[in-house]
């Protein structure tokens, strides 16, 4: 029938407590919930929206801007590789060219490379662990620019669950902030697959055991993110026991 609405449909793996951040996200883009399964660690959930089609003159219209741009682009390229070739016609020769400096100081970079990022030193990360939304851009945009860099924040673990059967494998729920469990904002950060050795624990009054609630300095690198579960993963450097403020 012409008149019966065809649909698109997507499919959205969340860890569970996020669920009602990304159902939410996913309604204000016009999605409809229509399924949702929940396992020990993450959410299944299930979205459709009807499909726009496109009028035909809207497409019309977008052919002929295609033609326009591509003219303006080939007017554009000519006129930059006539410029390019007249300052190259102007440029000195490779016997006059400057010599490097000795006073250049590349250990300047390398220190830089070295600096841990936190909310005091980079603007952009404290942005991103005040969002309200464990999904929104500005998680996949700094795991972008940033990965395998060292970030370090004051957060407190969310959830712990078993990571396989032999009982000494995990996988930590980071939030920012000294809430655990109920922690509302921020990325949910992920160590994946990884023992309490690995977590690296220093500071005074080191718990023997790692349990939701508990809070940490966390120093981290920068993961990837997963734009379908909306987990931005870690990998840690250290773990600093502290008092929750």
């Amino acid at each position: 029938m012409a008149d019966e609405i065809k649909y698109e449909y997507k499919t959205v793996k969340t860890v569970r407590g996020s669920d009602g951040l990304v159902i939410s996200k996913m309604q204000r883009e016009g999605w409809e919930l229509v399924e949702q399964s929940q396992g020990m660690l993450r959410s299944t959930l299930g979205f459709r929206r009807p499909k726009k089609p496109l009028p035909r003159l809207l497409i019309g219209t977008a052919v002929g801007g295609f033609v326009v741009l591509a003219i303006v682009i080939g007017v554009a390229a000519a006129l930059e590789d006539g410029g390019e070739r007249k300052d190259e016609s102007n440029k000195p020769t490779a016997s006059a060219s400057a010599e490097p400096s000795a006073t250049s100081t590349p250990t300047a970079a390398g220190s830089a490379a070295a600096e841990v990022i936190t909310p005091q030193n980079n603007p952009e990360f404290a942005a991103l662990l005040k969002t309200p939304d464990s999904c929104d851009s500005a998680n996949p945009d700094f795991a972008t620019k940033y990965k395998g860099k060292t970030v370090a924040f004051d957060g407190s673990i969310v959830h712990v669950a078993p990571h396989g059967s032999d009982g000494t494998r995990f996988d930590f729920l980071l939030g920012p902030g000294d809430q655990g469990p109920k922690t509302g904002i921020g990325p949910a950060f992920k160590y994946e697959d990884v023992n309490i050795h690995d977590l690296k624990l220093t500071g005074g009054n080191t718990p023997a055991t790692v349990r939701a609630g508990d809070t940490f300095r966390f120093a981290a690198e920068v993961g990837e993110f997963n734009a379908k579960q909306c987990v931005f993963f870690l990998d840690p450097v250290s773990t600093e026991y502290r008092q929750s403020s």
